[in-house]
């Protein structure tokens, strides 16, 4: 199941990166950067949702795309904060807690599988919260703007983001919490 509609949107998601990177070395002016940027990000994003629904729909769920959609987000989220970074949007430590985490815990996890115990890690409310925190708060950054002349984006964005970071700290101890006994229990 490589090349089905789903993992097809996961690929997408993917692809999306550059895109989303490249804008920003366009010679258009910065609010028109941050637009495309912000509704590409979104698009793309919206695929995360797509792709799961369409798999489960058309009974097209693979282990490959399971491994897949997973390492797509990761990508995109790590792809946004770095250029969110470079436009000055968030703190380095900020950045470095988010995709610190991301590669710690796809590593717990990974490790977690290969000893049997995948189910101690698996995903938990906190992690939902903090990702809802980012897929918010990564395009408000990227857009750096007003919406309806009301809704500061920078302000909203650099809140939520934040608010990720906090629930990113928080999930990663939740994991290695749960994960812990069982590393202990195999090291007997």
């Amino acid at each position: 199941m490589f090349l089905t509609i789903p993992t097809l949107l996961t690929w997408a998601r993917i692809a999306a990166i550059p895109l989303i990177v490249g804008v920003y070395y366009l010679s258009w002016d910065m609010a028109t950067k941050n637009l495309v940027a912000t509704a590409l990000f979104v698009l793309f994003a919206l695929t995360d949702w797509l792709d799961g629904w369409l798999a489960r729909k058309l009974n097209q769920a693979s282990s490959f795309g399971a491994f897949l959609d997973p390492v797509a987000d990761k990508f995109l989220i790590c792809a946004s904060l770095l250029v969110l970074l470079e436009q000055g949007r968030i703190d380095v430590l900020v950045a470095l807690i988010i995709i610190g985490r991301e590669i710690a815990i796809s590593a717990l996890r990974e490790w977690m599988a290969h000893i049997g115990a995948s189910r101690s890690v698996a995903v938990h409310m906190i992690g939902k919260l903090k990702t809802v925190a980012q897929m918010v708060a990564i395009p408000f950054l990227l857009y750096d703007g007003h919406v309806l002349g009301v809704i500061d984006t920078h302000l909203w964005g650099r809140v939520l983001i934040y608010v990720a970071a906090v629930l990113t700290v928080w999930s990663m101890i939740y994991y290695l919490r749960r994960a812990i006994p069982e590393i202990k229990a195999r090291a007997k």
